[in-house]
């Protein structure tokens, strides 16, 4: 197992990275998705004993996959804060302040933020993106015609060892034309799914990526 593993993907090396996030050499760029910062705090508001490190660790990782690769061009993939701004927004527009990376935002059905406040902080926001041939979307969508590359289900994949002991993992899943990123926010569930025989998938487990399934 590694911390990066390099795939292609519609003609284009792509690099999956152990925090979540895509890598793409061709432009530059990191692709992320469902990160929902905010989604901690809007759990401690009512009530969860969710520990306030599990705040910082997304800002963490953010600047350890923009540090791996030498990038600071972003693409969030939808759902990059969970819900209405709350002291989050403060981390997060400090954190822009201080690594200003080139930022667009493909919005998803959880950004409900005024798009005035992403513009505030030099982000731009659009409803799909491209990169290249490569079309970005939030919802995954299955389209013959071009590969996309989205997030929102939070894929998993589980693994089953002896007896009835399993245990689930995020990945990136591949179907086809189809690549859908695994969430990398750090307070986010899996929706698990079960690979066809010609789908590829790249799980995360401790820091590292290890290719579970993979077509020849």
């Amino acid at each position: 197992m590694t911390k990066t593993l390099t795939f292609n993907f519609g003609g284009l090396d792509c690099v999956g990275h152990a925090s979540g996030a895509l890598f793409v050499p061709d432009y530059d760029c990191l692709l992320i998705a469902d990160v929902h910062l905010g989604k901690v705090s809007h759990f401690r508001k009512h009530g969860a004993a969710v520990p306030t490190a599990a705040i910082r660790s997304n800002f963490d990782r953010l600047d350890i996959a923009m540090e791996d690769f030498k990038t600071d061009r972003i693409y969030f993939l939808g759902d990059l804060f969970h819900s209405h701004t709350n002291k989050e927004w403060d981390y997060f527009a400090g954190w822009m302040e201080e690594r200003k990376p080139k930022t667009t935002l493909v919005l998803g059905n959880h950004d409900i933020i005024p798009l005035s406040r992403y513009d505030a902080l030099g982000i731009t926001t659009c409803e799909t993106g491209t990169l290249g041939d490569l079309k970005l979307t939030h919802i995954p969508e299955e389209n013959p015609e071009q590969f996309t590359i989205s997030g929102h289900i939070h894929p998993g994949v589980r693994l089953r060892g002896v007896g009835r002991q399993s245990i689930s993992l995020p990945c990136f899943f591949i179907s086809g034309k189809q690549m859908i990123l695994p969430a990398f926010g750090s307070f986010t569930g899996k929706h698990v799914l079960r690979p066809g025989s010609d789908d590829r998938i790249y799980a995360i487990a401790d820091g590292e990526l290890m290719a579970l399934h993979e077509t020849p």
